[in-house]
């Protein structure tokens, strides 16, 4: 148990620290911007390196990699918290469409990213 969570927290760590790397990145390409990109970008990225994990540890026997990559380091680079935050924050501003466009793109893009990482990793292992 204290090797698994010794896993998540160092991954969580990793995850985290890259979270806000990208931000800055993001920040010194785009400016300051009133659409959260740098978050969607993460939730979206992260969504799709999840979804090439999961067939790729499956087809390689590294699901006890799982608490390191998908629960610390996904889990860390990705977050809902920050979504959310963001989301309230553009709706406390009135942003009403933005609000609405980035929850939708969140959402919908991150699902689609999982997708297509589940669908490139299948065809890496078939």
């Amino acid at each position: 148990m204290i090797s698994t969570l010794t896993l998540v927290a160092l991954g969580g760590a990793i995850g985290s620290s890259l979270r806000y790397l990208f931000g800055v990145a993001v920040l010194r390409v785009a400016g300051v911007t009133p659409f959260p990109i740098a978050i969607l970008g993460v939730n979206v990225l992260g969504s799709f390196l999840m979804g090439l994990f999961v067939v790729a540890a499956a087809h390689r026997g590294l699901t006890h990699l799982s608490p390191l990559v998908m629960t610390g380091l996904l889990g860390g680079f990705t977050t809902f918290s920050a979504f959310s935050l963001e989301t309230v924050g553009l709706i406390e501003r009135g942003q009403f469409g933005l609000a609405a466009a980035y929850v939708t793109l969140s959402v919908g893009c991150s699902v689609l990213g999982l997708m297509l990482g589940m669908i490139l990793a299948r065809g890496a292992f078939v």
